[in-house]
C-alpha cells in the first residue's frame, strides 16, 4: 500500500496518532525489519496515548485552573509552610475522589493554597477526572446573573455535575441572603456524589460566621466539612520570599 493514501486514510479516520506514528516508522530503517504484529502494536500505543492526552487537554481547558502550569512534581515539600506531605503525597492518588471526600486548604495569603490546589486538579484531570475551579467572588457573581437571564440551571448543573469542583478563596466577606441558598443547594446537591476542594485564608472556625445565618451555616458546614481532609499551612509569603531572593541575586 502507497504511504500517503495510508496517512490519507488514517487522518480521514481521526487516527492522528496512528498517523504520526505511522509516518515516523516509514522514516526509519529499522522499521523494515519489524514483523506485522509490532508494527501494529507501535501503531495502536501510539493511537492510545494520543487519544489519553486529548482528553486531559480537554479536561483541563474544561477546568480552567487559575494555575495552568502547577503541577505535582513542581511541589517545593522543602519551603516552611507546614504542608504535610504524606497527606499531600496520598492526596495524589485521588483516593479522596473516588470516595466523595472533601479537601480543606487554609493558610495565611502567599504560602500557595490555590497553586497546591490546581496541582492535585492536574492529577485529577491526568486520572480522568471532571474539574471545575471557581473563585468564590466570582463564582457568586455568575450565578447572580443566571438567576436573571435563566441561565441558572445549566450553570448550576456544570457546578453539581462535576466530579472535583475547587471553590478557592472562601471569605471573608459575609454572604448574602441569595448566596446562602445557593450554596446550600450546591453543597446539598454534591453531597455523597462529588468532592469539594476548598481554599480559604480563614479558619475554619470562622466560616459559620462568614455564611451568618446559624442553621444555613450547620447544615452548609456539616455537608462540607465533617468528611474532608484539611492541609492547614502557615508561614510568611512564598512570594516575598521568591522577591528577596530575587533581590539578593541582582
Amino acid at each position: 500500500m502507497l504511504d500517503h493514501p495510508t496517512l490519507d486514510h488514517l487522518k480521514a479516520l481521526r487516527l492522528d496518532g496512528m498517523a504520526e506514528a505511522f509516518a515516523e516508522l516509514q522514516a526509519q530503517d529499522a522499521a523494515a525489519d519489524f514483523s506485522h504484529a509490532e508494527w501494529l502494536g507501535l501503531l495502536v500505543d501510539r493511537e492510545v496515548v494520543s487519544r489519553e492526552t486529548k482528553r486531559f487537554e480537554a479536561r483541563m481547558r474544561s477546568a480552567r485552573l487559575r494555575h495552568v502550569g502547577a503541577c505535582p512534581e513542581d511541589v517545593d515539600y522543602r519551603a516552611r509552610r507546614g504542608l504535610d506531605k504524606t497527606l499531600f503525597q496520598s492526596l495524589l492518588t485521588g483516593r479522596w475522589i473516588t470516595d466523595k471526600r472533601n479537601l480543606i486548604i487554609t493558610g495565611p495569603c502567599g504560602v500557595g493554597k490555590t497553586w497546591l490546589g490546581c496541582a492535585l486538579a492536574q492529577r485529577a484531570c491526568r486520572d480522568g477526572v471532571t474539574v471545575v475551579y471557581k473563585r468564590m467572588p466570582r463564582l457568586f457573581e455568575e450565578l447572580e446573573l443566571a438567576h436573571g437571564d435563566g441561565r441558572f440551571p445549566r450553570l448550576f448543573r456544570s457546578i453539581t455535575k462535576a466530579q472535583l469542583l475547587i471553590l478557592d478563596d472562601w471569605g471573608p466577606d459575609r454572604l448574602t441572603a441569595t448566596q446562602r441558598r445557593d450554596l446550600m443547594e450546591i453543597v446539598e446537591e454534591r453531597y455523597g456524589r462529588g468532592s469539594t476542594m476548598i481554599t480559604s485564608q480563614l479558619p475554619i472556625k470562622a466560616w459559620h460566621d462568614v455564611i451568618g445565618e446559624p442553621t444555613f451555616a450547620d447544615a452548609i458546614l456539616d455537608r462540607i466539612v465533617h468528611n474532608a481532609y484539611r492541609l492547614e499551612l502557615e508561614g510568611q509569603s512564598m512570594r516575598k520570599s521568591i522577591t528577596k531572593m530575587d533581590d539578593e541575586n541582582l
